[in-house]
């Protein structure tokens, strides 16, 4: 359940979070003390101070409002996030995801992939209404699981066979399988084994991309298979621990996958969104220059590039879910959850194509920006181009012998001083002439703006 957030006592919160430093310093000073000795029972020693600390602190996490713990996760380094994540109860964390930015959500719900087994494939039953992690790490341990989930990231070849010999179906890697054609991505087989293949969009501050994920329904039971974390799949887990009757069959747990792939992807529309408003901004002003030009570019790129790749996500989303509504495979209840989530892409659709027209008119107003500037790098040439060409038919004339002819009653040096004035003269006069002129220009049109307005 969310929580109401309210706003917090910045000075409160300012406490709290020096206090929770405070005890983070203490814990890393202790472990690092009690690690360093020789002493009788040191394992023990060790685990009784860090229980201490932990217990103290994880009090203290209790004890806070989601806000407040929002705020504290914001600002602590990404060691101690993740020490202060790991305290937090399952059913806080739903509720701190909700609220938290997208770069750090996306840190706390992307697990690296581990060496054990037991991590590389998860299994969940139905606990009391709620989905359980069941530890598996043997092929013994799967043959007495009675799972509604399973789930593999980055499998190897063992566990794809303990899912064949235990439960009669043939996975593969998703890798392989990218290369498919489109009406060969949802199919039933003749064993009644439901084969959905789809994209999930996972996006960064330095990468966006779509990984492919493979989904098979056979005799009660989803298995998904990747080759890497995604935060829709942790985030689906939480909620589904913290909230019992958030799923009572494997259906529900595809269905609300791509609901969550849905919420993702919103976010991320959300975030492009507040990045082209920055850039905006930025070609809105009345002068960019060239390197600021090829900077804007560079960012409108990078949203268009994501905005792309949301709108194929959603896309595939639609259509797999389409594919289960012809098929018949679901309850009433599940056909509704289908339709809000259709409705829920329908309004993406809209958001994404708005964003395009966005962005190309960014692109533009960036283009006209550097013409712009490049039409007045010319118009400075062609200024000088024309002050200067008398200028050479009169150095031109000066430097033939007739002109020596002409002055030769005159001393030379004041022959040709007077002539360097002339020419400078006639550059100013030169240069006055077209000032005027583009005065004049101006003044014209700004008169006929005024008569048409």
């Amino acid at each position: 359940m969310t929580e109401t957030l309210e706003k917090p006592d910045m000075a409160r919160t300012e406490k709290e979070l020096a206090y929770i430093n405070h005890l983070l310093q203490k814990h890393k000073l202790v472990e690092g003390f009690v690690r360093r000795q020789e002493m009788p029972k040191h394992d023990l020693v060790e685990i009784l101070v860090h229980k201490q600390n932990l217990v103290e602190l994880q009090t203290l996490l209790d004890r806070l409002d989601t806000l407040s713990l929002t705020l504290i996760l914001e600002v602590l380094p990404s060691e101690d996030r993740q020490i202060i994540w790991g305290l937090l109860r399952d059913e806080r964390k739903e509720g701190v995801l909700l609220s938290i930015t997208d770069n750090i959500r996306v840190e706390l719900v992307t697990e690296t992939k581990p060496l054990n087994r037991n991590i590389r494939i998860r299994v969940f039953d139905l606990h009391e209404g709620r989905l359980r992690q069941i530890p598996v790490e043997t092929r013994q341990d799967l043959a007495r699981a009675k799972p509604i989930w399973v789930d593999l990231i980055a499998p190897e070849e063992e566990e794809l066979q303990w899912a064949h010999d235990l439960f009669g179906v043939e996975l593969h890697n998703p890798k392989e399988l990218t290369d498919l054609e489109t009406s060969a991505r949802f199919y039933v087989e003749d064993n009644e084994q439901i084969h959905l293949h789809s994209d999930f969009l996972l996006d960064r501050e330095d990468e966006s991309r779509n990984v492919p994920v493979v989904f098979i329904l056979h005799q009660g039971m989803l298995f998904t298979v990747r080759n890497e974390e995604l935060p829709v799949f942790r985030l689906q887990r939480l909620r589904a621990r913290a909230k019992a009757g958030y799923v009572s069959d494997e259906k529900d747990v595809l269905l609300d996958l791509y609901a969550a792939d849905v919420e993702y992807s919103a976010n991320a529309l959300e975030d492009v969104y507040a990045k082209l408003a920055g850039v905006g901004q930025q070609v809105l002003r009345s002068h960019i220059t060239d390197e600021e030009a090829a900077n804007i570019l560079s960012d409108i790129a990078e949203e268009e590039d994501l905005n792309g790749r949301i709108r194929r996500n959603v896309l595939d989303t639609r259509r797999a879910l389409s594919f289960l509504m012809r098929a018949k495979f679901l309850s009433e209840a599940q056909h509704e959850d289908v339709r809000e989530i259709l409705r829920d892409i329908e309004s993406l659709d809209g958001h994404t194509a708005f964003l395009f027209n966005k962005i190309n008119f960014l692109m533009d107003a960036t283009d006209s920006s550097v013409n712009i500037n490049q039409n007045k790098d010319i118009k400075r040439l062609t200024v000088i181009s024309v002050v200067f060409m008398p200028l050479n038919v009169l150095a031109g004339i000066g430097g033939m012998s007739e002109f020596s002819m002409m002055t030769k009653e005159i001393p030379w040096p004041l022959a040709y001083s007077i002539f360097a004035i002339m020419l400078v003269l006639v550059g100013w006069l030169t240069f006055v002439g077209l000032k005027f002129f583009e005065r004049r220009q101006i003044r014209m049109y700004t008169d006929a703006k005024r008569r048409v307005g």
